[in-house]
């Protein structure tokens, strides 16, 4: 049974309860289930459900026993990864079994690599020796410094029934309420993610924007995440416990960011945190602290050969975030101003691969407009969920299925000898040392270094190219390493997002050249078994070496012979990288032309022509065989009326 709705909710929470044997795991559980001290309890229960009524969140518990035996060990080990909680017993009454948990349980759960929160047990407290008090906070807080997955530690009784019912309710409580997300234990803070989400949720919230929440505002608050207005002296018994405990917690406007996050980090150092969970999940927040994937209306793509684009909508949206945050009016967004942007997103989407090198930035380190929107164009284009999420996370707010939409099919651009595209994506092939990183890093407005670095993985840049007339699109370059060509081949559907692609060459070695044409072949005939043929450039880099005598010759041959474009001169440093990139830019817009042909593919083009001309001579026979019998009918039908 799934363990989640499709809106992401929890519709059932596995426990796993574990411990050494004779700690009372498994009276623990039939106590828990019954209510009553068993007389008799087997060795390992059966799964045992306690129903969604038994707790006040509604949520149905499996409790699995376990065995601590050697020949059950793979049993356990499985059941302890399919957890959503852990509950380790020791014996009240039985020391060791409590040392064992910092010297072999825990560790243990480490080594198996279990995320799942732990709850530490003490069974059989009536069998405690009175003369031998423990403090079991002095104990345990050692302990739980060490392991922090420990979530809460208590001690029942399952003879007595004293705290049996707490154990899995505090189970059940850290798998639905966890504090992992939203608190560090060891710096008693709210964690940074945990305050963006907030800060998002409070500034939607002060509507009218004045950096504090009203009455009024902090009653409808209250209305939408729990159902019931706060009363106006509840409202004053609030602030007066911020104003108490946190300065600049409350303005004469009303309750401040500050007093705000300090309210829900006092709720979760109480243990309430079912309060700050109520609210995040509210303005749509999963347990990882993103947006939830049901309230992300991502468009779907019906073929591979459609891509996900920002509509113009959207675009003027972060045209205006951009103006916005651009405080100086220097065209430009410094890194703080930038950081700005995204405090309210779950942290900064372009500080990793494959975004933190895909533009370059001013010599002081500064974004301008045209590489943010590449940017944003880039992550819409590879992730458009991810996009979508930020850009409700900014402050975008449109009707969601506005934002983003889905390309016709290449395969009708073909046809139609036209596309309606704004943002092209160009694979870049070549074998190592051809120019292809100081292609990318041309287009970017990246200096050329002559240390040659070889690109292991693979790696996008883009940018705005400006067209005659005034227009813009956004060209994604996507390098492809030589030594991934044969994986990324293997994928029949590998070329149905490429719009135009690039192969280049060292015009001063053989051997480069020979590779070159290998890719080329290898690619168009891909493009020809799979249906996504692209059009294909030849670049003919470092022509301003000595040439491979042949290189020039053979490549234009190679071009007429596959119906493509004559090779592209450039030179060692790129300087005129503009002129190929235009002509990268004038094929991706032009998906009808300059797609390479192979003598295979001719050969079944003629095939398929002669086979469309039969089936067209066939059925033009037949019809004028029909029309024939039809009028010899006719006439008979007509002299028989007569006679």
């Amino acid at each position: 049974m799934p363990s989640r709705s499709a809106h992401g909710a929890r519709t059932g929470v596995r426990v796993v309860v574990a411990g050494d044997r004779g700690t009372g795991k498994s009276s623990l559980i039939s106590a828990a289930a019954s209510d009553s001290f068993p007389d008799y309890v087997q060795a390992v229960l059966p799964p045992t459900r306690l129903p969604s009524d038994f707790y006040p969140d509604g949520v149905p518990v499996t409790i699995v026993d376990t065995s601590s035996s050697m020949e059950s060990r793979v049993k356990l080990i499985d059941e302890l990864k399919r957890a959503d909680a852990v509950v380790l017993t020791y014996a009240c009454d039985q020391p060791m079994t409590l040392s064992r948990l910092s010297t072999f349980w825990l560790p243990e759960l480490r080594k198996l690599e279990i995320k799942a929160p732990v709850i530490v047990v003490g069974c059989k407290l009536d069998l405690r020796d009175e003369r031998q008090p423990m403090n079991l906070e002095q104990v345990m807080a050692p302990i739980m410094q060490q392991f922090r997955e420990i979530e809460t530690c208590i001690e029942c009784s399952s003879a007595t029934l004293i705290q049996v019912p707490d154990v899995f309710y505090y189970a059940q409580k850290a798998v639905l309420h966890p504090t992992a997300p939203l608190f560090d234990q060891e710096k008693q803070t709210l964690k940074p993610r945990c305050i963006r989400a907030l800060k998002r949720i409070f500034m939607l919230c002060d509507h009218d924007m004045d950096g504090a929440l009203s009455d009024a505002e902090l009653n409808e608050f209250q209305v939408k995440c729990f159902n019931a207005p706060l009363q106006p002296a509840e409202i004053v018994g609030v602030k007066r416990v911020v104003q108490e405990r946190i300065r600049g917690g409350v303005s004469d406007l009303g309750l401040t960011l500050e007093g705000f996050l300090f309210l829900h980090a006092l709720f979760i150092e109480k243990g309430r945190l079912e309060t700050t969970w109520a609210v995040l999940r509210k303005f749509g927040y999963n347990d990882e602290l993103k947006l939830r994937d049901d309230i992300l209306p991502v468009p779907t793509k019906h073929a591979p050969d459609q891509n996900v684009e920002l509509t113009n909508e959207a675009i003027d949206f972060l045209r205006g975030i951009f103006r916005l945050y651009d405080s100086d009016n220097d065209g430009s967004l410094q890194p703080s101003e930038f950081d700005d942007i995204f405090v309210t997103a779950p942290e900064s989407p372009w500080t990793a691969e494959p975004y933190v090198d895909a533009a370059e930035r001013t010599p002081q380190g500064n974004l301008t407009l045209n590489v943010f929107l590449s940017e944003w164009a880039l992550m819409t284009s590879l992730e458009p969920a991810l996009s979508l999420a930020n850009l409700i996370c900014i402050g975008y707010g449109g009707d969601p299925t506005s934002a983003l939409r889905v390309t016709r099919r290449r395969s009708v651009d073909r046809k139609k000898k036209q596309t309606e595209k704004n943002v092209f994506h160009c694979f870049v092939f070549g074998p190592k040392k051809s120019g292809k990183s100081a292609l990318l890093n041309s287009f970017i407005g990246r200096s050329f270094s002559s240390n040659y670095t070889p690109t292991n993985d693979v790696r996008y840049v883009a940018n705005v190219v400006d067209q005659i007339g005034g227009s813009q699109k956004t060209l994604i370059l996507q390098e492809i390493p030589e030594d991934g060509v044969k994986q990324l081949l293997s994928n029949k559907e590998c070329l149905a997002a490429c719009d135009v692609a690039v192969f280049l060459f060292d015009s001063s070695d053989e051997y480069s050249w020979k590779r070159s044409r290998e890719l080329l072949l290898d690619v168009a005939r891909r493009g020809e078994d799979s249906g996504y043929g692209v059009p294909c450039l030849l670049v003919a880099a470092k022509d301003d070496l000595d040439p491979f005598p042949m290189s020039l010759q053979n490549s234009t041959r190679v071009t007429q012979q596959l119906g493509m474009e004559a090779p592209i001169p450039v030179g060692v440093k790129l300087r005129d990288s503009k002129s190929v990139l235009s002509r990268i830019l004038c094929a991706a817009e032009h998906p009808h032309l300059s797609i390479p042909e192979t003598e295979k593919g001719k050969k079944r083009k003629r095939y398929r022509r002669l086979v469309n001309s039969s089936l067209m001579f066939v059925s033009a026979t037949v019809g004028a065989a029909v029309a024939v019998v039809g009028l010899a009918a006719y006439r008979a039908y007509a002299a028989r009326k007569n006679t």
